[in-house]
């Protein structure tokens, strides 16, 4: 069995990152081929990256990095959860990945998003970002739209559409967290 993280990509006040979050977890929690739990950045209490040597030396100094690290070693895939914010994902996803390098690679990737597009375009640039790190991101993700599936842009309420879309996502994530996971030992 894998263990998949699913990391809040916001820390913003009045924030959907979570309720979508709890959403995906909700219906992840039911399958017994993986187990799943909420990773929350903001618990975290990352400043802007200030360790100074690079990542992929896998040296650091904070004490707040080497949590992080011990954090996201544990899992073996993950599922992010982001918004689009200026045609990108936030800041505080981007800085919490940069802090690491060795714990991300050689695991698999999936994306829940949110937008007045359906939070593509940061998914767009989080694929990119997966790449250098190793890791191997799926292709289903999760579009959802503040249009139409969240009432008045803050209370979630998604289509029943997108459960289907969120199943084939968790398939793909589960096969390929899995058969990483082999190449890991």
């Amino acid at each position: 069995m894998i263990k998949v993280g699913i990391i809040i990509g916001s820390t913003r006040p009045g924030r959907n990152a979570e309720a979508v979050a709890k959403w995906v977890y909700e219906h992840a929690r039911r399958r017994t081929d993986a187990e799943f739990e909420l990773v929350d950045i903001k618990d975290f209490n990352l400043p802007v990256l200030d360790e100074p040597v690079p990542a992929s030396m896998h040296q650091y100094m904070k004490d707040h990095t080497k949590v992080w690290s011990d954090k996201i070693s544990s899992f073996d895939a993950f599922i992010f959860v982001t918004p689009e914010y200026n045609h990108a994902t936030t800041g505080a996803l981007k800085n919490a990945i940069d802090y690491l390098y060795v714990e991300w690679n050689n695991k698999a990737a999936g994306f829940v998003s949110y937008g007045s597009t359906g939070g593509v375009r940061a998914v767009e640039q989080l694929r990119l970002i997966m790449g250098e790190l190793q890791v191997a991101d799926v292709r289903t993700q999760v579009a959802l739209s503040l249009f139409t599936d969240f009432e008045n842009f803050s209370v979630f309420k998604p289509a029943a559409l997108h459960e289907d879309n969120l199943k084939a996502m968790l398939d793909q994530l589960v096969a390929w967290g899995g058969a990483l996971k082999t190449i890991r030992k």
